[in-house]
């Protein structure tokens, strides 16, 4: 049923959306000014799936302080290689409860945080630097990560730091955007707004964020700020991705060339393909033995799958 609360907030929405549209017949700017609040807006906060409870009340807790903000992080296991974790925008650690119970059992070591007003860390507002300010605090702690595995927004803001210089043996992008102007892209399309406002509103953003750089955007672009050289690289995706389309995936694969892999899985949308059989077979061979080990596995199951078919004359 939905709440009073949760209907307010939907017309509280809908008014903005119109008032960005409305903004438009004064210029780009004007509704680049009244959309930029909305984009920027993280929602409520997504909570525990009753699946992932066990693994979310199972880790060791603590706190990095990150811009003024202390922040949750979360710990499982405790082997001599330490993978981080690193969810997406209105995300939490425990959405990557199946990817703990696996890496665990294989001996690794995890660890996640949660971004201001995400989770169980405090505050209304967040924005990239404070994901980039945690991997950093959180490296300066651990030192070098064996592997970072990131979700949505998330993956975006591991795979630069990476190329920002975090060391790590290799990355996981998981439903990852290749490049930040898709958000911006993608939002003004959703709320009906005209390509000269989703202008507006990036050299606007970037102003607001990054006010020293001139030209922020290459940084956050897989493609024309890959990896550094020879680090390895596993994209996940879901074909049927409605938030970050599939296309996204495979543009940030295709510009890793030979050293990236790439696993598209079918049905299991944005979310659930954290928990997908495919994802968890193919993280846990790229974690254990790099890009060989995953295509082993999907020679393994191709085989299989071949083995079950009919013959054929």
């Amino acid at each position: 049923m939905t709440t009073i609360a949760e209907t307010a907030t939907t017309a509280a929405l809908l008014t903005r959306v119109a008032a960005v549209r409305a903004a438009e017949s004064v210029s780009p700017e004007a509704s680049a000014a009244v959309a930029l609040p909305l984009f920027m807006r993280v929602g409520g906060r997504l909570p525990v799936r009753p699946a992932d409870r066990a693994v979310h009340e199972s880790a060791k807790r603590s706190t990095i302080r990150v811009r003024g903000r202390d922040l949750a992080t979360y710990e499982w296991g405790s082997g001599p290689d330490t993978i981080l974790l690193v969810h997406g925008w209105r995300g939490r650690a425990s959405q990557f409860a199946p990817i703990v119970r696996e890496l665990r059992s294989e001996g690794f070591r995890l660890l996640a945080f949660e971004a201001p007003a995400n989770g169980e860390s405090p505050g209304r507002r967040t924005d990239i630097r404070d994901w980039l300010g945690a991997i950093d605090a959180l490296q300066a702690r651990e030192g070098r990560f064996h592997t970072i595995i990131g979700h949505s927004f998330g993956a975006m803001a591991a795979r630069a730091a990476l190329s920002d210089g975090v060391a790590a043996g290799g990355l996981v992008a998981i439903a990852g955007p290749s490049r930040a102007r898709f958000l911006i892209d993608a939002f003004t399309q959703r709320i009906g707004a005209r390509p000269s406002t989703a202008d507006a509103l990036a050299a606007r953003f970037a102003r607001r964020i990054l006010p020293d750089v001139a030209d922020p955007w290459p940084r956050f672009d897989g493609a024309a700020n890959p990896l550094p050289e020879r680090m390895p690289l596993l994209v996940v995706h879901d074909r049927g991705d409605r938030e970050v389309p599939a296309s996204e995936g495979i543009r940030l694969h295709d510009a890793h060339g030979a050293r990236s892999r790439l696993v598209l899985t079918d049905g299991a949308g944005h979310n659930r393909v954290l928990g997908a059989d495919a994802t968890l077979d193919a993280v846990t061979a790229f974690a254990t033995g790099g890009p060989t080990h995953v295509d082993r596995i999907r020679l393994a199951a191709a085989a299989s799958d071949s083995a079950t078919l009919p013959a054929t004359t």
